[in-house]
Formats: structure tokens, C-alpha cells, sequence
């Protein structure tokens, strides 16, 4: 089974960074098209698309309150997906969610999702 260790979530002013990593057990990164997921609250029903890397040629999408403040990447050495949070806002604050797709692009089904660490941006 396919899991994910997430880390890197914690309380933050505006304007501030945060760091967000995710380590796979039992898998390659390299071989899944990955994104990171926010939802946020737990009253939601669905989860927001934050950003995502293809499998198929490495493209990068943002989602449009994100461009400009947040940087998708991964190290295939460390086998770990991070998300570099800048600029941070308010209305970023939720749990966001690592998760790994089979499918080549990034408009497939996520089937593989990591427990979710909890952003909170305020003053």
C-alpha cells in the first residue's frame, strides 16, 4: 500500500513561508504525477487544487490564488515532494494533502493520498 509521511504544516503570520514535505514509503516518486491538495475546513466535502507535477513531461500547474507564492518540487535523490509556501495569506489557511496519481497528467484520478498537515496563516 502506498503511503505518504507529510510534514512542515504549522502556524504562521501573513507574509510569512512555510515548507511542506512529503516522503512516500514503499514507492518511487519519480513515477507518479504528484500534487498537493488544500481543503479547507472540515466542513468541505472536496479539496482544492493547490499544484501538481505530470509524470509524462515534468509540467508544473498552479492553481490561480496560489501563482507567484507557492513553488512545487522534487528532489529524486530524497525521494520527497515539497511545496514552498511564500507570501502566505489567510485564505491559504487549511490542511493540505500530498497525493500520487498513476495517470500521466494532471488532470487524472489521485488515488494515493498522505494524511494531510494543518496550515494556519494568522496574526
Amino acid at each position: 500500500q502506498l503511503q505518504f509521511v507529510e510534514s512542515g504544516g504549522g502556524l504562521v503570520q501573513p507574509g510569512g513561508s512555510l515548507r511542506l514535505s512529503c516522503a512516500p514509503s514503499g514507492f518511487t516518486l519519480d513515477h507518479y504525477t504528484l500534487g498537493w491538495f488544500r481543503r479547507a475546513s472540515v466542513d468541505e466535502l472536496g479539496h482544492d487544487g493547490v499544484s501538481c507535477i505530470s509524470s509524462s513531461d515534468g509540467t508544473i500547474y498552479y492553481g490561480p490564488s496560489v501563482k507567484g507564492r507557492f513553488t512545487i518540487s522534487k528532489d529524486i535523490a530524497k525521494n520527497t515532494l515539497y511545496l514552498q509556501m511564500d507570501n502566505l495569506k489567510p485564505k491559504d489557511t487549511g490542511v493540505y494533502y500530498c497525493a500520487a496519481s498513476a495517470d500521466r497528467d494532471c488532470d487524472g484520478d489521485f488515488g494515493f493520498w498522505g494524511q494531510g498537515t494543518q496550515v494556519t496563516v494568522s496574526s
